[in-house]
């Protein structure tokens, strides 16, 4: 038995154990019928990519096309309704539930040259045959039972650990098969393990695909994790988590959150990540030895936030991650995540709240990105022959690689009436490089707005 699954053993048992001595969520259950919840969420979202300087898209029937013939952009536009539902717990010692999702996505807008954007299912992609079904759709769910403050989930469930977080990033959520264990019965601590087996892609409608890494490229038979969060006063956190995807690496991860208040309307924040991946077992995304950090320090006043972070890729292979969501690094944008071997990466960000000039629920963000990676990164072949992936692997040729990033974001939330908390998002985005960042992304201009509606039906 490996350390992560002894974790996750021990954190059962000391979960139990502090049953006995603290009332929890379970002792406050009103009943599986009368604890319930089902939530809706309207969401539209357009997505527009557009490759600038002769790259042109892979996706679709372009891949069946002469280089010169390939269409230059990326554009889709889909409506989705995401209908999620949450049983109370039965009353008693221990309590059990059941949580159930309907996701459903309408193409509204694409095109088998056109796709490609990660909103809709392609059927044969890369090919001549290649199609954009005009909808689809999925349904899952999960068991619960829950002790005092312990909740264990067994089914397709959303993640968000440090180490394993399924993402949200476009029409319909992603989710993945297995189990969770989450305690909150200490004070302040928050502890959480997970044994994970399957996923299913943003894109995609199988609950039973390979969990798989994102830069090497390569299938993942298991992926577990043990970790927590622990608020040490009120303006210190921490967190500490520990991984394994089998045959792959042990990823480890930790941060620190620190909140300074300097007067009324003016504080500073510093907030510290970093990740420590070592391959194990087969190495099937190749030798991984790879310390990447970030360190992000934040001045607000009144209704302005600057910022300024740095991130640092230590290794000879780019951080790499399972699940979409799995990299709580702070030049981690929109695009990019500037994660190349021996990167070093600059952030500078400015963020406006305009609710103090009279319009609540309007927000504003804009940040750019610079970063470089090594010289010296290691001997890679462009056809990634050095690690699992191949080609399509983003693991070879990025000596000397730079590239940068310009982010614009404007959010309007409703505040109140008939459609309160109706939001509307648009989100742009410049990324360039120069020819050894092509390993990483071509040069792109990108545009997102995204429509969310969500209610509250129990």
């Amino acid at each position: 038995m490996n350390l992560v699954k002894l974790s996750c053993l021990a954190l059962a048992i000391s979960a139990a154990s502090t049953q006995l001595a603290l009332a929890g969520d379970q002792q406050e259950s009103k009943g599986f019928v009368e604890d319930s919840s089902l939530n809706l969420l309207n969401r539209n979202l357009y997505i527009n990519r557009d490759f600038r300087n002769g790259a042109s898209n892979s996706q679709g029937t372009n891949r069946a096309k002469p280089a010169d013939e390939r269409n230059g952009y990326r554009e889709e536009w889909a409506q989705g309704l995401h209908a999620q539902f949450a049983s109370g717990y039965t009353q008693g010692t221990v309590g059990v539930g059941v949580d159930a999702h309907a996701f459903g996505g309408i193409k509204l807008d694409s095109g088998r040259g056109r796709t490609g954007t990660g909103l809709l299912p392609i059927s044969n992609n890369k090919t001549a045959d290649a199609e954009v079904p005009d909808s689809y759709g999925e349904v899952g769910g999960a068991l619960k039972a829950r002790l005092s403050s312990t909740e264990l989930k067994w089914g397709e469930l959303r993640t968000g650990a440090p180490v394993f977080a399924t993402a949200d990033s476009r029409l319909l959520p992603e989710t993945a098969t297995g189990l969770h264990l989450s305690s909150g019965d200490i004070s302040g601590l928050s502890l959480e393990a997970g044994h994970f087996t399957a996923y299913n892609f943003r894109d995609s409608t199988n609950s039973d695909d390979n969990l798989h890494t994102n830069y090497s490229d390569t299938d993942v038979r298991t992926l577990d994790f043990v970790g927590g969060s622990y608020g040490i006063t009120d303006d210190l956190s921490v967190m500490l988590y520990t991984s394994e995807a089998e045959d792959h690496w042990y990823q480890h991860y930790a941060n620190a959150n620190y909140h300074i208040g300097l007067a009324e309307d003016q504080s500073l924040n510093f907030d510290f990540n970093v990740y420590r991946t070592d391959s194990t077992g087969e190495e099937l995304a190749g030798e991984v030895s790879n310390t990447t950090w970030s360190l992000a320090a934040a001045y607000k006043i009144g209704a302005h936030k600057f910022t300024l972070a740095h991130q640092q890729v230590n290794g000879d292979t780019p951080f790499d991650y399972v699940g979409g969501d799995s990299i709580f690094l702070a030049n981690a944008v929109q695009i990019s995540d500037f994660n190349a071997p021996g990167m070093k990466s600059l952030q500078a960000r400015y963020d406006l709240d305009l609710a103090t000039f009279g319009v609540p629920g309007l927000t504003f963000m804009t940040r750019y990105v610079t970063g470089q990676g090594s010289e010296d990164a290691g001997d890679y072949s462009v056809d990634g022959d050095n690690f699992a992936g191949g080609g399509d692997s983003t693991y070879g040729g990025y000596n000397n690689a730079k590239w940068h990033e310009l982010d614009v974001d404007v959010k309007y939330v409703l505040q109140d009436g008939p459609a309160k908390d109706l939001s509307f998002r648009a989100r742009a985005a410049t990324y360039r490089g120069n020819s050894e960042a092509s390993n990483d992304y071509s040069d792109i201009n990108e545009f997102r707005l995204i429509v969310d509606y969500p209610l509250s039906i129990l």
